[in-house]
């Protein structure tokens, strides 16, 4: 491949000719060949963002030559626009500030903008990724910016939406429901009888209250460490340029981020994302639940629970025909399982801040993001090609309901916990329902049997 040489401290590299990083960013290309994992979308367009407000701050503030300031800002948002994406190819598994990633986008930006003003690729000249893209910042105050922008970004415009979605279906269900009598279940076994809504309707609670878990984690990834530039004491860089940024980020997106309120804590800890992983991790271990149970509840179809049918979306065994499968569950309990996975890397991951700068943020950014993604994406996904289409089983609700042993619960004020419980083992052994035993046995008038079976009077406090 025809390569091209730049320079840096340590001396000339040769760079793919196709590539427009420079001598840092093909450092680290060949020291870290190890997973091919890459930063994602989101990280990428929140750091090429920084770039774009650090440029326009001080352009502003008189630090950075008018013609420079603006093509590194035209660039920039090029970047984060994804037009270039295809040369942020670094590994997660890196320095564990980041600092390769930052001079990446550093590298690139200054290489577009050099080219836009006539310059030679590569030349520094006249923009240099170091003196110009990266003014008044460090890749340690850079880097947890980027996280908490892109964090912010895409649980706002990603997450939040696909859950109020999955909220609406769920809502939607609940109410088609409300009227669809079936048994409860704890143990696993028999228990008084609920309506196939009630139970939707608690799946939606879940999300709800996943929903307002993740928003309430929105506080602290809104708070910026950019300004903090090495250790947090703000060395190099102009005491308006922290504010300015954040303001400047805030009008471009659309959310509220400012200065962190201590930078040492900014750069030093990882606090937040850890908060922010475990509002996902609850939201996945409720998205378990939910599929678990869709997946038991149509169960069968011919031997199982079979209360509900799942939508068929694609025939489930390679040799037995016919056999269909519950997918979307299956695959939403596996990222959830994923995200769970996620929130105990991000959180050892957070405890490694030495003194003034955590030393595994890449770690923790390909983590966070991965799970925000996936939840958003098993969300909408769980949604549309599986709740839509549930249908109740009505048939099979009403002929289990009537089946259990549990009906006998609201006899206890009326004959007593003993006698029921005695009553309940016999209609089992005699392979009997409850209704038919209590007629059998004459223990109740028929009218009062029918009226204390009648599962409507189960389902709410008397």
């Amino acid at each position: 491949m025809p390569t091209r040489t730049e320079t840096d401290s340590m001396g000339p590299v040769e760079i793919p000719s196709d590539y427009l990083y420079g001598a840092s960013t093909q450092r680290a290309v060949e020291n870290f060949q190890v997973s091919n994992r890459k930063f994602n979308r989101a990280f990428i367009r929140a750091l090429a963002l920084i770039k774009w407000a650090a440029a326009k701050s001080n352009g502003e503030l008189g630090k950075l030559d008018r013609k420079v300031a603006d093509a590194i800002m035209e660039k920039s948002l090029e970047v984060s626009d994804g037009k270039y994406d295809q040369h942020f190819i670094l590994d997660i598994y890196q320095t564990g500030s980041g600092t390769s990633t930052n001079m990446n986008a550093n590298e690139v930006i200054a290489n577009l903008a050099i080219q836009k003003l006539g310059g030679e690729l590569g030349s520094k000249k006249p923009v240099h990724p170091n003196d110009h893209v990266n003014m008044g910042q460090s890749s340690n105050d850079v880097i947890p910016t980027a996280i908490h922008v892109g964090a912010a970004l895409a649980i706002t415009q990603g997450l939040l939406p696909a859950l109020e979605k999955l909220r609406q279906v769920l809502e939607t269900k609940a109410k088609e429901f409300e009227k669809i009598i079936k048994i409860g279940r704890t143990h696993l076994q028999d228990a008084t009888p609920v309506t196939l809504g009630q139970e939707f309707a608690g799946y939606a609670s879940q999300i709800r209250h996943g929903i307002r878990r993740i928003r309430h984690c929105l506080e602290g990834v809104q708070e910026l460490a950019i300004g903090g530039t090495a250790v947090g004491t703000g060395i190099s860089t102009h005491p308006k340029f922290p504010g300015m940024v954040c303001q400047y980020l805030s009008e471009k997106t659309g959310l509220t981020f400012h200065e962190a309120e201590n930078h040492f804590e900014a750069q030093a800890a990882k606090d937040a994302t850890v908060f922010a992983s475990g509002a996902l991790k609850t939201l996945a271990v409720s998205l378990l639940k939910i599929a678990n149970d869709l997946r038991w509840l149509s169960s069968g179809p011919m031997c199982g629970i079979h209360e509900i049918h799942l939508p068929e979306l694609q025939p489930g065994s390679s040799i037995m025909p016919g056999k269909i499968n519950p997918v979307v569950p299956e695959s939403v309990m596996q990222l959830a399982c994923q995200v769970i996975g996620n929130d105990l890397t991000i959180t050892l991951g957070a405890q490694h801040g030495n003194f003034e700068l955590n030393v595994m943020m890449p770690l923790i950014t390909g983590n966070l993001f991965e799970s925000i993604d996936i939840l958003t994406t098993g969300s909408i996904m769980l949604a549309e090609k599986c709740l839509k289409g549930i249908v109740a089983n009505e048939a099979r609700c009403a002929e289990l309901l009537e089946k259990s042993l549990a009906l006998i619960t609201n006899l206890n004020p009326v004959i007593g916990y003993d006698k029921a419980a005695a009553l309940a083992k016999k209609a089992y052994h005699e392979g009997k329902t409850i209704r038919e035993l209590l007629k059998q046995d004459k223990v109740l008038p028929d009218e009062q049997i029918n009226q204390l079976l009648d599962p409507k009077t189960m389902l709410s406090p008397k």
